[in-house]
């Protein structure tokens, strides 16, 4: 069993790799109802009130991974109500650390006044008043009053999560969401998932018939570099060609590509954002979207090499491989449609390599070839590794340019940011944004979430033999 941060990313696992198993032996359909059962033995529940109902939740989760299609506006992001434990709505309450002291400051900062105190001066706040401003919690000296919030709310910085009106599941607002896949690992009852394109990407290669009708290609997310490290990433490149994929190909190769676009396109327009992470672009898109023309043109490193793949053989198809669920998102954009096929995240290639019964510790090593990143385009796995590759760019083209910039991770950090950004006078002139906290390395579909996988990302990144950007490319193109 491979080592997972929870058990919801393990029940994940479990349900997608008995999916991809009936997948690939052709008897979905008629396995269908026995995937809950497989998952579920019972005779007793071990995650929730009885063993129907855990099978039920199942039923929904085999339901969801195995939609054929993804509607283009559709979200990927989506919430299984049965799943939803409706998590008690505390709101801001006042905790056992109340001290009853004189000062009352909560009662000072409270705009509604809706604190009052017992016979032990002990606070008291009227929820029938309260608007959840939280001014009171800031004026606690104590630190005794608490916001108690759903988790999957406390992770949306954009406040996309809110309780159904009718049957207090968690809801998700379509209009603030940005698909960065927060929730979905926050949630403690996995109730907040994914949709899963396993079902096209078993078909795409079956229908190849080992590659000779078309190639299949598997495009790598520099994070990989984080995932599986108790196998060689050697081994990993191997498992994946074993898979059925034509050849594997590094997203690191696409981010040298985009460094280079980036940093030209810096120096000429003298203002930019970056195009990289597809949760940061939709930020600014909806809550900034008078930044929006300042956006980079250049694609992401995953379009950007599928790009390159499509155009040098034109029938193949490719399919990305990283932590992350916007980027199911990002390829039903019309600039991106036409060249990536299909998303995997990392949890969902642990399903593939074990549903196809493939043990990644017994095989040979294999490379990228030709397709591999520099160390520079490895680096863009963490937050800063966009900036450090395009001021790199401009020390290798010798461009005369100051880049004035800042890399900001998470949602919050990005806001304050962009807030600056737009001003006249603002100290930047170059914004990398990445949603997740540490850049991809913290992406909600990594493995794992430890010092260790930053250790071993970085790790990676230096390994490559490319110090060049310039020159990793154009060996490429050669």
């Amino acid at each position: 069993m491979p080592k997972f941060d929870t058990r919801v990313q393990e029940l994940r696992y479990k349900v997608l790799k008995e999916i991809i198993t009936h997948l690939k032996n052709e008897d979905l359909n008629e396995s269908f109802y026995e995937i809950p059962k497989a998952i579920v033995k019972g005779p007793k529940p071990s995650m929730r009130c009885c063993i129907y109902k855990e099978r039920a939740i199942v039923e929904e989760r085999v339901s969801v991974a195995t939609k054929f299609k993804i509607k283009g506006d559709e979200n990927v992001i989506q919430v299984l109500p049965i799943a939803c434990d409706e998590c008690p709505l505390g709101g801001y309450t006042v905790s056992d650390a109340c001290r009853g002291c004189i000062a009352h400051r909560c009662l000072e900062a409270c705009p509604r006044k809706c604190i009052s105190f017992d016979d032990k001066l002990q606070a008291h706040i009227d929820k029938s008043m309260c608007v959840n401003c939280g001014l009171c919690a800031q004026a606690c000296p104590y630190q005794a009053i608490e916001n108690r919030v759903r988790p999957c709310e406390r992770a949306c910085k954009q406040k996309a999560i809110s309780p159904d009106v009718e049957s207090n599941a968690a809801s998700i607002n379509d209009e603030k969401c940005v698909r960065c896949g927060a929730c979905v690992y926050t949630c403690p009852f996995g109730a907040i998932v994914d949709i899963s394109y396993c079902k096209e990407i078993v078909k795409m290669l079956k229908k190849s018939e080992n590659n000779t009708k078309y190639n299949v290609y598997a495009i790598v997310a520099p994070s990989i570099g984080g995932n599986f490290i108790e196998v060689k990433n050697g081994q990993v490149i191997s498992a994946i060609k074993k898979l059925g994929f034509h050849d594997v190909v590094e997203a690191a190769l696409g981010a040298d590509m985009v460094a280079l676009n980036e940093a030209k396109e810096l120096a000429e327009r003298g203002k930019l954002t970056s195009s990289c992470c597809p949760g940061f672009v939709t930020y600014i898109q909806k809550f900034f979207p008078e930044l929006t023309p300042y956006i980079s043109s250049s694609l992401s490193p995953m379009a950007t090499v599928a790009k390159y793949l499509k155009e040098k053989d034109p029938t193949c198809k490719t399919i990305f491989i990283g932590p992350c669920t916007a980027k199911k998102d990002e390829i039903k954009k019309e600039k991106v449609s036409p060249y990536v096929d299909a998303v995997m995240t990392f949890e969902e290639l642990q399903s593939f390599i074990d549903a196809y019964e493939i043990d990644m510790a017994a095989l040979p090593e294999d490379t990228y070839g030709n397709y591999g990143g520099s160390v520079y385009g490895r680096g863009f796995a963490k937050c800063g590794g966009l900036s450090a590759a395009v001021n790199e760019v401009l020390k290798e083209e010798n461009i005369d340019f100051e880049v004035k910039g800042i890399a900001v991770d998470g949602p919050e950090n990005i806001k304050k940011a962009l807030t600056e950004f737009k001003k006249p006078n603002s100290q930047y002139n170059f914004i990398e944004g990445m949603m997740c906290v540490g850049g991809c390395i913290g992406g909600p579909c990594n493995l794992q979430h430890s010092i260790r996988t930053k250790l071993a990302v970085e790790k990676y990144s230096s390994s490559s033999q490319d110090k060049s950007i310039k020159d990793n490319v154009e060996k490429t193109l050669d």
